[in-house]
């Protein structure tokens, strides 16, 4: 296989992951909606810190440790929890007849950052993901060059997490002008609830 037709290859395989809908999908958008595309590069950040250390993890040949049924229960476990809390949060504040607290560019961007990797990094489908459809680039980027090959599949595949975390959550940003601060309200608790649906098949789904 040539490099062209394999990072034809990790574009393809990456769209089943990057762009499917999930917890750090819908948490990127409720913090889109307060500071637009800084936050989803923020986001971003935080969610390659996480990814690209599995990455070389699995590259570096400890995909038994990783898999382990122990490993994934406590993940399950623990992610689910925190989706749950993080839900119950978003909703209690949508649901204040306070306004939404005002922060700093600064200090939302490092939030944006620590919740980025959380959610990548408590998410058990995210880890699921690069056990299944994943291992399989990288297996053949260690054929193709090594741990160089690894590097090269991994920035043809993260690039479109940055366009898809910074694009939606811009696009939230703008949505919030048209709804108005009670529509943006509503938005925010429709998005706690599927955080907290999203915990619940966690938790519960660790345990089968």
């Amino acid at each position: 296989m040539d490099i062209f037709t394999f990072i034809a290859e990790v574009i393809g395989v990456t769209a089943s992951g990057a762009l499917a809908p999930g917890p750090l999908f819908f948490k990127n958008v409720a913090e889109g909606t307060k500071s637009g595309a800084r936050s989803g590069l923020a986001f971003a950040v935080g969610h390659t810190i996480v990814e690209f250390s599995l990455v070389m993890v699995l590259a570096l040949g400890l995909l038994t440790v990783v898999d382990q049924p122990l490993v994934r229960l406590v993940v399950g476990i623990v992610g689910g929890t925190a989706l749950l809390i993080f839900g119950v949060m978003q909703i209690r504040e949508a649901s204040s007849s306070k306004p939404f607290a005002e922060t700093t560019e600064a200090a939302g961007l490092k939030s944006s950052l620590l919740v980025g990797s959380v959610f990548t990094g408590l998410n058990p489908y995210f880890v699921l993901w690069w056990l299944s459809a994943g291992l399989r680039l990288i297996m053949d980027s260690l054929t193709l060059a090594s741990l160089a090959g690894v590097v090269i599949m991994y920035v043809a595949h993260v690039w479109m997490d940055y366009v898809w975390m910074i694009g939606t959550a811009y696009l939230a940003k703008r949505g919030t002008k048209l709804v108005g601060r009670q529509g943006f309200r509503v938005v925010m608790i429709i998005f706690g609830v599927v955080l907290i649906g999203f915990g619940l098949y966690f938790v519960v789904t660790a345990f089968l």
